[in-house]
Protein backbone atom coordinates (compact mmCIF):
# COMPACT_ATOMS: atom_id res chain seq x y z
CA UNK A 1 0.00 0.00 0.00
CA UNK A 2 1.20 3.20 -0.87
CA UNK A 3 0.69 6.55 1.50
CA UNK A 4 0.81 9.50 -0.75
CA UNK A 5 -0.62 12.17 2.20
CA UNK A 6 -1.86 11.84 5.67
CA UNK A 7 -2.99 14.62 7.57
CA UNK A 8 -3.66 13.53 10.90
CA UNK A 9 -2.97 10.74 12.87
CA UNK A 10 -2.01 10.23 16.25
CA UNK A 11 1.07 8.18 15.97
CA UNK A 12 2.80 6.64 13.32
CA UNK A 13 6.00 4.36 13.91
CA UNK A 14 8.03 3.40 10.68
CA UNK A 15 9.50 -0.05 11.00
CA UNK A 16 11.63 -0.62 8.18
CA UNK A 17 10.31 2.22 6.41
CA UNK A 18 10.82 1.43 3.08
CA UNK A 19 7.94 -1.74 2.94
CA UNK A 20 6.34 -1.64 6.46
CA UNK A 21 4.76 1.11 8.49
CA UNK A 22 2.51 0.61 11.66
CA UNK A 23 -0.52 2.93 12.89
CA UNK A 24 -1.87 3.44 15.86
CA UNK A 25 -5.45 2.43 16.39
CA UNK A 26 -6.92 5.58 16.49
CA UNK A 27 -6.04 6.26 13.14
CA UNK A 28 -7.90 3.31 11.53
CA UNK A 29 -10.53 3.58 14.51
CA UNK A 30 -13.73 5.36 13.03
CA UNK A 31 -14.76 5.40 9.04
CA UNK A 32 -14.11 9.09 8.81
CA UNK A 33 -10.73 8.74 9.55
CA UNK A 34 -10.29 6.71 7.16
CA UNK A 35 -10.66 9.46 4.82
CA UNK A 36 -7.38 10.81 6.02
CA UNK A 37 -5.23 8.44 3.33
CA UNK A 38 -5.37 8.57 0.08
CA UNK A 39 -4.28 5.24 -1.25
CA UNK A 40 -3.67 3.05 -4.70
CA UNK A 41 -3.74 -0.46 -4.70
CA UNK A 42 -1.26 -2.48 -7.06
CA UNK A 43 -2.76 -5.63 -8.34
CA UNK A 44 -0.29 -8.43 -8.36
CA UNK A 45 -0.60 -11.20 -11.73
CA UNK A 46 -0.81 -14.21 -11.27
CA UNK A 47 1.47 -16.73 -12.50
CA UNK A 48 0.81 -19.44 -14.54
CA UNK A 49 2.64 -22.30 -15.24
CA UNK A 50 3.37 -23.06 -18.98
CA UNK A 51 2.97 -26.72 -19.38
CA UNK A 52 4.55 -28.62 -22.52
CA UNK A 53 1.44 -30.86 -23.61
CA UNK A 54 0.83 -33.52 -25.84
CA UNK A 55 2.93 -33.36 -29.11
CA UNK A 56 1.78 -36.87 -30.68
CA UNK A 57 3.42 -39.30 -32.39
CA UNK A 58 3.74 -41.09 -28.35
CA UNK A 59 6.69 -38.41 -27.58
CA UNK A 60 7.01 -38.38 -23.56
CA UNK A 61 10.42 -36.20 -23.70
CA UNK A 62 12.03 -33.69 -26.07
CA UNK A 63 15.26 -31.95 -26.25
CA UNK A 64 15.34 -28.06 -25.76
CA UNK A 65 17.42 -26.83 -28.60
CA UNK A 66 17.10 -22.86 -28.48
CA UNK A 67 15.36 -19.76 -26.28
CA UNK A 68 13.35 -17.32 -27.92
CA UNK A 69 12.27 -15.56 -24.62
CA UNK A 70 14.40 -14.63 -21.48
CA UNK A 71 12.95 -13.97 -18.07
CA UNK A 72 11.64 -10.63 -17.91
CA UNK A 73 10.68 -10.49 -21.58
CA UNK A 74 7.03 -9.75 -22.40
CA UNK A 75 5.19 -12.28 -24.46
CA UNK A 76 1.75 -11.73 -26.42
CA UNK A 77 -0.37 -14.52 -28.06
CA UNK A 78 1.56 -16.26 -30.92
CA UNK A 79 4.85 -15.44 -30.07
CA UNK A 80 7.53 -18.30 -30.13
CA UNK A 81 8.84 -19.50 -26.96
CA UNK A 82 11.51 -22.07 -28.11
CA UNK A 83 12.03 -24.73 -30.15
CA UNK A 84 12.11 -28.30 -28.92
CA UNK A 85 13.37 -31.52 -30.48
CA UNK A 86 12.06 -34.85 -30.68
CA UNK A 87 13.67 -38.18 -31.87
CA UNK A 88 10.82 -37.04 -34.92
CA UNK A 89 11.18 -33.24 -35.38
CA UNK A 90 11.83 -30.00 -34.28
CA UNK A 91 8.55 -28.14 -32.93
CA UNK A 92 8.17 -24.75 -32.36
CA UNK A 93 6.22 -23.78 -29.24
CA UNK A 94 4.14 -20.36 -28.97
CA UNK A 95 2.20 -18.91 -26.54
CA UNK A 96 -1.40 -17.49 -26.41
CA UNK A 97 -0.88 -15.82 -22.94
CA UNK A 98 -0.33 -12.01 -22.71
CA UNK A 99 2.05 -11.58 -19.95
CA UNK A 100 5.74 -11.74 -18.59
CA UNK A 101 8.10 -14.92 -18.68
CA UNK A 102 9.32 -15.13 -14.81
CA UNK A 103 10.84 -18.40 -15.54
CA UNK A 104 12.47 -20.81 -17.60
CA UNK A 105 12.47 -24.38 -16.61
CA UNK A 106 15.61 -25.87 -18.39
CA UNK A 107 18.51 -24.48 -20.23
CA UNK A 108 19.72 -25.30 -23.98
CA UNK A 109 20.09 -29.37 -24.19
CA UNK A 110 18.06 -29.81 -21.17
CA UNK A 111 15.32 -32.49 -21.60
CA UNK A 112 12.13 -31.64 -21.12
CA UNK A 113 9.03 -34.20 -20.92
CA UNK A 114 5.24 -33.72 -21.45
CA UNK A 115 3.27 -32.60 -18.87
CA UNK A 116 5.94 -30.31 -16.93
CA UNK A 117 6.05 -26.96 -16.83
CA UNK A 118 8.00 -25.14 -19.75
CA UNK A 119 8.36 -21.49 -18.72
CA UNK A 120 6.69 -19.76 -15.63
CA UNK A 121 4.59 -16.51 -17.40
CA UNK A 122 2.57 -13.99 -15.26
CA UNK A 123 -0.35 -12.84 -16.67
CA UNK A 124 -2.61 -10.25 -15.76
CA UNK A 125 -4.95 -11.68 -12.74
CA UNK A 126 -8.06 -9.87 -14.20
CA UNK A 127 -7.81 -11.89 -17.35
CA UNK A 128 -8.27 -15.60 -15.77
CA UNK A 129 -6.04 -18.19 -15.73
CA UNK A 130 -6.27 -19.96 -19.26
CA UNK A 131 -6.13 -23.47 -19.57
CA UNK A 132 -4.11 -26.09 -20.22
CA UNK A 133 -5.23 -26.37 -23.67
CA UNK A 134 -3.92 -23.03 -24.58
CA UNK A 135 -0.19 -24.37 -24.87
CA UNK A 136 0.21 -24.37 -28.74
CA UNK A 137 2.34 -26.32 -30.66
CA UNK A 138 3.25 -25.06 -34.03
CA UNK A 139 5.46 -26.78 -36.95
CA UNK A 140 8.98 -25.19 -36.76
CA UNK A 141 9.27 -21.31 -37.85
CA UNK A 142 11.05 -21.08 -41.47
CA UNK A 143 10.49 -19.20 -44.26
CA UNK A 144 8.96 -21.56 -46.33
CA UNK A 145 6.32 -24.04 -43.63
CA UNK A 146 3.58 -22.97 -42.84
CA UNK A 147 2.21 -22.79 -38.81
CA UNK A 148 -1.85 -22.36 -38.29
CA UNK A 149 -3.24 -19.31 -36.39
CA UNK A 150 -6.47 -18.33 -35.32
CA UNK A 151 -8.09 -14.44 -36.38
CA UNK A 152 -11.68 -14.63 -35.15
CA UNK A 153 -12.20 -17.95 -35.79
CA UNK A 154 -10.93 -18.06 -39.25
CA UNK A 155 -7.79 -20.66 -39.56
CA UNK A 156 -4.58 -18.96 -41.69
CA UNK A 157 -1.25 -20.36 -42.32
CA UNK A 158 1.83 -18.19 -41.68
CA UNK A 159 5.40 -18.59 -40.37
CA UNK A 160 6.42 -16.75 -37.03
CA UNK A 161 8.56 -14.38 -38.91
CA UNK A 162 5.58 -13.67 -41.14
CA UNK A 163 3.03 -12.77 -38.34
CA UNK A 164 6.07 -10.79 -36.55
CA UNK A 165 6.19 -8.85 -40.09
CA UNK A 166 2.31 -8.63 -40.60
CA UNK A 167 2.94 -7.20 -36.93
CA UNK A 168 5.14 -4.99 -36.85
CA UNK A 169 3.06 -2.92 -39.75
CA UNK A 170 0.20 -3.47 -38.20
CA UNK A 171 -1.27 -5.14 -40.95
CA UNK A 172 -4.11 -7.99 -40.04
CA UNK A 173 -3.68 -11.56 -41.67
CA UNK A 174 -7.17 -11.94 -42.19
CA UNK A 175 -6.65 -9.42 -44.87
CA UNK A 176 -3.94 -10.32 -46.62
CA UNK A 177 -4.71 -13.00 -49.86
CA UNK A 178 -1.88 -15.77 -49.41
CA UNK A 179 -0.16 -16.79 -53.05
CA UNK A 180 1.37 -20.01 -51.03
CA UNK A 181 0.42 -23.75 -50.73
CA UNK A 182 -3.32 -23.97 -49.18
CA UNK A 183 -3.58 -19.96 -49.58
CA UNK A 184 -0.75 -19.71 -46.62
CA UNK A 185 0.29 -15.87 -46.22
CA UNK A 186 4.24 -15.74 -47.28
CA UNK A 187 6.48 -12.54 -46.76
CA UNK A 188 6.20 -11.55 -50.60
CA UNK A 189 2.28 -11.12 -49.82
CA UNK A 190 2.56 -9.11 -46.72
CA UNK A 191 4.85 -7.15 -48.69
CA UNK A 192 2.84 -6.81 -51.60
CA UNK A 193 -0.01 -5.86 -49.10
CA UNK A 194 2.27 -3.25 -47.85
CA UNK A 195 2.79 -1.97 -50.96
CA UNK A 196 -0.85 -1.30 -52.10
CA UNK A 197 -1.75 0.22 -48.93
CA UNK A 198 1.58 2.68 -49.16
CA UNK A 199 1.95 3.12 -53.32
CA UNK A 200 5.51 1.56 -52.91
CA UNK A 201 7.10 -0.26 -55.79
CA UNK A 202 9.01 -3.25 -54.82
CA UNK A 203 11.21 -4.96 -56.28
CA UNK A 204 10.86 -8.19 -58.05
CA UNK A 205 11.50 -11.50 -56.35
CA UNK A 206 14.97 -13.09 -56.60
CA UNK A 207 12.79 -16.45 -57.90
CA UNK A 208 11.10 -14.72 -60.43
CA UNK A 209 14.39 -13.90 -62.57
CA UNK A 210 14.81 -15.51 -65.70
CA UNK A 211 18.23 -16.32 -66.72
CA UNK A 212 18.47 -15.22 -70.54
CA UNK A 213 19.96 -18.65 -72.63
CA UNK A 214 23.05 -16.50 -73.61
CA UNK A 215 24.39 -16.04 -69.50
CA UNK A 216 23.93 -20.14 -69.40
CA UNK A 217 25.90 -20.59 -72.22
CA UNK A 218 28.61 -18.64 -70.75
CA UNK A 219 29.03 -20.07 -67.21
CA UNK A 220 28.84 -23.20 -69.06
CA UNK A 221 32.99 -22.80 -68.94
CA UNK A 222 32.71 -22.41 -64.87
CA UNK A 223 31.61 -26.58 -64.80
CA UNK A 224 35.10 -27.72 -63.94
CA UNK A 225 35.27 -25.55 -61.10
CA UNK A 226 32.30 -26.61 -59.19
CA UNK A 227 33.45 -30.41 -59.76
CA UNK A 228 36.42 -29.92 -58.37
CA UNK A 229 34.74 -28.40 -55.14
CA UNK A 230 33.14 -31.39 -55.13
CA UNK A 231 36.58 -33.43 -54.13
CA UNK A 232 37.20 -34.09 -50.88
CA UNK A 233 39.81 -31.82 -49.36
CA UNK A 234 42.51 -33.29 -46.97
CA UNK A 235 42.48 -31.45 -43.05
CA UNK A 236 45.31 -29.09 -43.45
CA UNK A 237 45.49 -28.78 -39.82
CA UNK A 238 46.69 -31.68 -37.14
CA UNK A 239 44.06 -33.07 -35.02
CA UNK A 240 44.16 -32.54 -31.24
CA UNK A 241 43.51 -35.51 -28.93
CA UNK A 242 41.85 -34.42 -25.63
CA UNK A 243 43.27 -37.63 -24.14
CA UNK A 244 39.88 -38.66 -22.86
CA UNK A 245 36.68 -40.57 -23.07
CA UNK A 246 33.64 -38.65 -23.46
CA UNK A 247 29.63 -39.87 -22.94
CA UNK A 248 27.26 -38.45 -24.57
CA UNK A 249 23.45 -39.06 -24.36
CA UNK A 250 21.77 -40.51 -27.28
CA UNK A 251 19.31 -37.97 -28.26
CA UNK A 252 17.10 -35.75 -31.16
CA UNK A 253 17.50 -38.42 -34.52
CA UNK A 254 19.82 -40.46 -33.08
CA UNK A 255 17.42 -41.53 -30.50
CA UNK A 256 14.96 -42.01 -33.23
CA UNK A 257 17.66 -44.28 -35.16
CA UNK A 258 18.17 -46.36 -32.24
CA UNK A 259 14.16 -47.54 -32.24
CA UNK A 260 13.53 -47.71 -35.70
CA UNK A 261 16.66 -49.57 -36.75
CA UNK A 262 16.11 -52.30 -33.56
CA UNK A 263 12.79 -52.80 -34.96
CA UNK A 264 13.82 -53.45 -37.95
CA UNK A 265 15.89 -55.99 -36.95
CA UNK A 266 12.66 -58.10 -36.69
CA UNK A 267 11.71 -58.07 -40.48
CA UNK A 268 13.51 -60.84 -42.58
CA UNK A 269 15.20 -58.80 -45.34
CA UNK A 270 15.79 -59.76 -48.45
CA UNK A 271 17.82 -57.76 -51.85
CA UNK A 272 17.45 -57.08 -55.56
CA UNK A 273 20.33 -54.95 -57.45
CA UNK A 274 20.34 -53.98 -60.88
CA UNK A 275 21.37 -51.24 -62.85
CA UNK A 276 19.90 -48.66 -65.06
CA UNK A 277 20.88 -47.10 -68.26
CA UNK A 278 19.94 -43.53 -67.54
CA UNK A 279 21.56 -41.84 -70.75
CA UNK A 280 18.06 -40.50 -71.97
CA UNK A 281 16.99 -39.32 -68.48
CA UNK A 282 20.39 -37.47 -68.44
CA UNK A 283 19.57 -35.41 -71.76
CA UNK A 284 15.96 -34.86 -70.79
CA UNK A 285 16.66 -33.44 -67.49
CA UNK A 286 19.48 -30.75 -69.12
CA UNK A 287 16.67 -29.85 -71.56
CA UNK A 288 14.16 -29.29 -68.73
CA UNK A 289 16.75 -27.70 -66.24
CA UNK A 290 16.57 -24.36 -67.67
CA UNK A 291 12.08 -24.02 -67.64
CA UNK A 292 12.15 -25.60 -64.06
CA UNK A 293 15.11 -22.28 -62.99
CA UNK A 294 12.92 -20.05 -64.54
CA UNK A 295 10.46 -21.44 -62.47
CA UNK A 296 12.44 -21.17 -59.35
CA UNK A 297 12.71 -24.74 -58.80
CA UNK A 298 16.11 -27.01 -59.09
CA UNK A 299 15.26 -30.14 -60.97
CA UNK A 300 17.17 -33.26 -59.91
CA UNK A 301 17.01 -36.57 -61.05
CA UNK A 302 15.18 -37.63 -57.79
CA UNK A 303 11.64 -36.65 -59.18
CA UNK A 304 12.00 -38.45 -61.88
CA UNK A 305 13.02 -41.51 -59.62
CA UNK A 306 10.07 -40.99 -57.09
CA UNK A 307 7.83 -40.60 -60.20
CA UNK A 308 8.61 -43.49 -61.98
CA UNK A 309 8.27 -45.26 -58.26
CA UNK A 310 4.86 -44.50 -57.29
CA UNK A 311 3.82 -45.49 -61.65
CA UNK A 312 5.05 -48.74 -60.11
CA UNK A 313 3.62 -49.20 -56.84
CA UNK A 314 0.55 -48.56 -58.89
CA UNK A 315 1.20 -51.90 -60.61
CA UNK A 316 2.28 -53.51 -57.39
CA UNK A 317 0.72 -51.68 -54.55
CA UNK A 318 1.88 -54.93 -51.55
CA UNK A 319 4.99 -52.95 -52.01
CA UNK A 320 3.13 -49.62 -50.94
CA UNK A 321 1.74 -51.41 -48.00
CA UNK A 322 2.14 -52.40 -44.10
CA UNK A 323 1.87 -55.32 -42.04
CA UNK A 324 0.77 -55.74 -38.94
CA UNK A 325 2.55 -56.71 -35.49
CA UNK A 326 0.73 -60.22 -35.67
CA UNK A 327 1.45 -60.53 -39.24
CA UNK A 328 -2.26 -61.20 -39.57
CA UNK A 329 -3.40 -57.96 -41.86
CA UNK A 330 -2.24 -56.27 -44.59
CA UNK A 331 -3.01 -52.69 -45.30
CA UNK A 332 -2.59 -51.16 -48.93
CA UNK A 333 -1.77 -47.55 -48.55
CA UNK A 334 -4.24 -45.53 -50.87
CA UNK A 335 -1.74 -42.63 -50.74
CA UNK A 336 1.86 -42.86 -52.50
CA UNK A 337 3.65 -40.75 -49.50
CA UNK A 338 7.17 -41.43 -50.39
CA UNK A 339 9.96 -41.00 -48.27
CA UNK A 340 13.82 -39.72 -49.94
CA UNK A 341 16.80 -39.85 -46.78
CA UNK A 342 18.45 -37.12 -46.21
CA UNK A 343 22.08 -36.35 -44.35
CA UNK A 344 21.96 -33.44 -42.01
CA UNK A 345 24.02 -32.73 -39.28
CA UNK A 346 21.52 -33.67 -36.91
CA UNK A 347 21.52 -37.12 -38.78
CA UNK A 348 19.81 -39.45 -41.05
CA UNK A 349 16.53 -37.87 -41.65
CA UNK A 350 13.70 -39.23 -43.84
CA UNK A 351 10.91 -36.73 -44.78
CA UNK A 352 8.24 -37.81 -47.37
CA UNK A 353 6.89 -36.19 -50.24
CA UNK A 354 2.79 -36.72 -49.83
CA UNK A 355 0.66 -38.09 -52.29
CA UNK A 356 2.69 -38.74 -55.44
CA UNK A 357 0.31 -40.29 -57.14
CA UNK A 358 -1.56 -37.27 -58.01
CA UNK A 359 1.40 -35.09 -58.68
CA UNK A 360 3.31 -33.93 -61.22
CA UNK A 361 7.16 -34.23 -62.01
CA UNK A 362 7.67 -30.76 -61.48
CA UNK A 363 4.90 -30.53 -58.38
CA UNK A 364 7.45 -32.86 -56.61
CA UNK A 365 10.41 -31.40 -57.32
CA UNK A 366 8.61 -28.22 -55.88
CA UNK A 367 8.09 -30.25 -52.74
CA UNK A 368 12.00 -32.18 -52.46
CA UNK A 369 13.34 -28.34 -52.38
CA UNK A 370 10.87 -27.17 -49.70
CA UNK A 371 12.03 -30.20 -47.69
CA UNK A 372 15.99 -30.11 -48.74
CA UNK A 373 15.64 -26.28 -47.40
CA UNK A 374 13.98 -27.32 -44.04
CA UNK A 375 15.91 -30.12 -43.55
CA UNK A 376 19.34 -28.32 -44.06
CA UNK A 377 18.15 -25.81 -41.38
CA UNK A 378 16.89 -28.18 -38.90
CA UNK A 379 13.63 -26.81 -38.88
CA UNK A 380 11.02 -29.93 -40.88
CA UNK A 381 8.19 -30.60 -39.11
CA UNK A 382 6.45 -34.25 -38.00
CA UNK A 383 4.27 -33.77 -40.75
CA UNK A 384 6.88 -34.17 -43.32
CA UNK A 385 8.56 -36.92 -41.20
CA UNK A 386 5.32 -38.98 -40.60
CA UNK A 387 3.13 -41.19 -42.38
CA UNK A 388 5.86 -42.21 -45.08
CA UNK A 389 4.77 -45.69 -47.11
CA UNK A 390 7.74 -46.10 -49.77
CA UNK A 391 11.55 -44.83 -49.11
CA UNK A 392 13.76 -43.87 -51.65
CA UNK A 393 17.87 -43.80 -50.30
CA UNK A 394 20.03 -42.06 -52.79
CA UNK A 395 23.22 -42.78 -51.26
CA UNK A 396 24.91 -41.79 -54.95
CA UNK A 397 24.88 -38.09 -54.02
CA UNK A 398 27.95 -38.89 -51.40
CA UNK A 399 29.43 -41.80 -52.90
CA UNK A 400 29.14 -45.39 -53.67
CA UNK A 401 27.54 -47.86 -56.12
CA UNK A 402 25.90 -50.38 -53.75
CA UNK A 403 24.31 -50.61 -50.69
CA UNK A 404 22.07 -52.64 -48.65
CA UNK A 405 19.49 -50.16 -47.42
CA UNK A 406 17.29 -51.34 -44.18
CA UNK A 407 13.25 -51.16 -44.29
CA UNK A 408 11.55 -48.56 -42.05
CA UNK A 409 8.69 -49.94 -40.01
CA UNK A 410 5.97 -50.23 -40.87
CA UNK A 411 7.08 -49.80 -44.64
CA UNK A 412 7.93 -53.00 -46.43
CA UNK A 413 10.49 -52.26 -48.83
CA UNK A 414 13.05 -49.43 -49.63
CA UNK A 415 15.60 -48.59 -52.60
CA UNK A 416 19.10 -47.48 -52.38
CA UNK A 417 20.47 -45.44 -55.21
CA UNK A 418 24.23 -45.44 -56.48
CA UNK A 419 25.65 -42.56 -57.93
CA UNK A 420 25.40 -42.11 -62.00
CA UNK A 421 28.75 -43.28 -63.47
CA UNK A 422 29.79 -42.59 -67.61
CA UNK A 423 30.62 -46.25 -68.50
CA UNK A 424 31.46 -48.32 -71.87
CA UNK A 425 28.28 -50.01 -72.88
CA UNK A 426 26.68 -52.33 -76.53
CA UNK A 427 24.13 -50.59 -78.41
CA UNK A 428 21.45 -52.38 -80.41
CA UNK A 429 24.25 -52.89 -83.25
CA UNK A 430 27.01 -54.08 -80.90
CA UNK A 431 28.95 -50.98 -80.95
CA UNK A 432 30.46 -49.47 -77.64
CA UNK A 433 28.97 -46.21 -76.90
CA UNK A 434 29.33 -44.05 -73.65
CA UNK A 435 26.64 -44.74 -71.20
CA UNK A 436 25.19 -42.93 -68.05
CA UNK A 437 24.76 -45.94 -65.40
CA UNK A 438 23.21 -46.18 -61.96
CA UNK A 439 23.14 -49.19 -59.83
CA UNK A 440 19.96 -49.78 -57.84
CA UNK A 441 19.53 -51.89 -54.50
CA UNK A 442 16.30 -52.83 -53.38
CA UNK A 443 15.59 -54.25 -49.79
CA UNK A 444 11.89 -55.89 -49.39
CA UNK A 445 10.04 -57.35 -46.63
CA UNK A 446 10.24 -61.16 -47.45
CA UNK A 447 7.42 -62.00 -45.07
CA UNK A 448 4.67 -60.72 -47.82
CA UNK A 449 7.06 -59.92 -51.00
CA UNK A 450 8.61 -62.19 -53.02
CA UNK A 451 11.64 -62.19 -55.44
CA UNK A 452 9.75 -62.53 -57.99
CA UNK A 453 7.16 -59.55 -57.32
CA UNK A 454 10.30 -57.23 -56.58
CA UNK A 455 12.15 -57.75 -59.82
CA UNK A 456 8.96 -57.01 -61.76
CA UNK A 457 8.62 -53.82 -60.05
CA UNK A 458 12.26 -53.25 -60.48
CA UNK A 459 11.90 -53.73 -64.69
CA UNK A 460 8.58 -51.63 -64.48
CA UNK A 461 10.92 -49.03 -62.39
CA UNK A 462 13.74 -49.19 -64.71
CA UNK A 463 12.06 -48.77 -67.73
CA UNK A 464 10.70 -45.93 -67.02
CA UNK A 465 13.86 -43.81 -66.31
CA UNK A 466 15.74 -45.79 -69.84
CA UNK A 467 12.62 -44.47 -71.54
CA UNK A 468 11.27 -41.52 -69.77
CA UNK A 469 8.70 -40.53 -72.72
CA UNK A 470 7.00 -44.03 -72.10
CA UNK A 471 5.75 -41.96 -68.53
CA UNK A 472 3.60 -40.09 -70.73
CA UNK A 473 1.37 -42.76 -71.42
CA UNK A 474 1.17 -43.48 -67.70
CA UNK A 475 0.98 -39.87 -66.28
CA UNK A 476 -2.23 -39.37 -64.27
Amino acid sequence: VCIHRVRSCSSIRFIKSKYVCVFDKSALKFSHQQRLFRTSAVSCGQIVQFKLSDIGEGITEVTVKEWYVKEGDSVSQFDSICEVQSDKASVTITSRYDGIIRKLHYSIDDIAFVGKPLVDIEIDASKGVASEEDVVETPPMSHEEHTHQEIKGHKTLATPAVRRLAMENNIKLSEVVGTGKDNRILKEDILNYLAKQTGAILPPSPKAEIVPPQRRAEAVPAAPKDKARKIPVPVSRPIAFAGKDKTEPVTGFQKAMVKTMSAALKIPHFGYSDEIDLTQLVQLREELKAVAEMRGVKLSFMPFFIKAASLGLLQYPILNASLDENCQNVTYKASHNIGVAMDTEQGLIVPNVKNVQVCSVFDIAVELNRLQSLGSAGQLGTSDLTGGTFTLSNIGTIGGTYAKPVILPPEVAIGALGKIQVLPRFNSKGEVVKAQIMNVSWSADHRIIDGATMARFSNLWKSYLENPASMLLDLK
